[in-house]
């Protein structure tokens, strides 16, 4: 009887261990900066990258009530790369839990399985953030007020939640970049996928920095809905043997 050998492990730093680990690194790190936000020493440091930074408080001329805005500066890097971190989470929990089950039912083959993989995470991505981002459209009536999108600028505020979908929103998009090394995307999908990923990075990073966030909102929420669309179906035509649904 022939003992079945043991699986080498891969060396520590090598590609395949980052690969392999990476997910476990973002959830250490994530768990360090949220143990060290409740203790008072580090909390000073650590909230940097957990709270919202840069708040701006207004109040009425009699005082009677205040006003919490916020604005953007360099230290909403530390926060971006703080929900990066759990954004790498998430998708790894999607992959893990969700889209591999699937895939194994399915029996894809390695290119069908790439882009199942790629439309699965972004619908759920794009679902979730159309619903976020229409909450916050229908909160603060940004589209039956459209004078908002250009009243007192270029110095406009941010609400807290409209901040949060930003920062959110960017982290998403930088996360993806690293998923392309993650994932091991193959060669020939990086510039397609590099491309639209760039675009994105560089048009919610310029709504943010230029104070175009209620347009952003307004121009983001609608294309969402279209890409959430265009991906549902390719995850039905992808699990549709009879190629009818999608």
């Amino acid at each position: 009887m022939r003992l079945r050998r043991k699986n080498r492990s891969s060396a520590v730093l090598s590609h395949e261990f980052i690969i392999q680990n990476h997910a476990d690194a973002a959830s250490c790190l994530v768990m360090g900066l949220l143990l060290g936000f409740m203790f008072e020493v580090p909390a000073n440091h650590t909230i940097i990258f957990i709270a919202m930074q840069y708040n701006v408080t207004y109040t009425t001329d009699d005082n009677s009530e205040q006003f919490h805005f916020y604005d953007y500066g360099p230290k909403d890097i530390a926060t971006i790369f703080f929900y990066m971190l759990v954004a790498i989470n998430l998708h790894a929990v999607i992959q893990e839990y969700i889209l591999d089950k699937i895939n194994r039912r399915l029996h894809l083959s390695k290119t069908k399985h790439s882009k199942f993989n790629e439309s699965g995470q972004l619908a759920f991505f794009y679902l979730f953030s159309f619903i976020w981002g229409t909450t916050i459209l229908h909160a603060e009536e940004f589209m039956a007020n459209p004078t908002s999108l250009w009243k007192d600028y270029p110095r406009s505020r941010m609400l807290f939640q409209v901040k949060f979908f930003y920062i959110c929103q960017i982290a998403y998009w930088l996360h993806t970049l690293l998923e392309l090394y993650f994932q091991k995307i193959r060669k020939e999908d990086i510039p397609r996928q590099l491309c639209y990923i760039c675009l994105y990075i560089a048009h919610i990073s310029g709504a943010y920095i230029l104070n175009l966030q209620h347009l952003g909102l307004i121009l983001i929420v609608p294309h969402y809905l279209v890409e959430l669309i265009f991906h549902a179906s390719r995850l039905f035509y992808f699990s549709d043997e009879n190629k009818q649904k999608g």
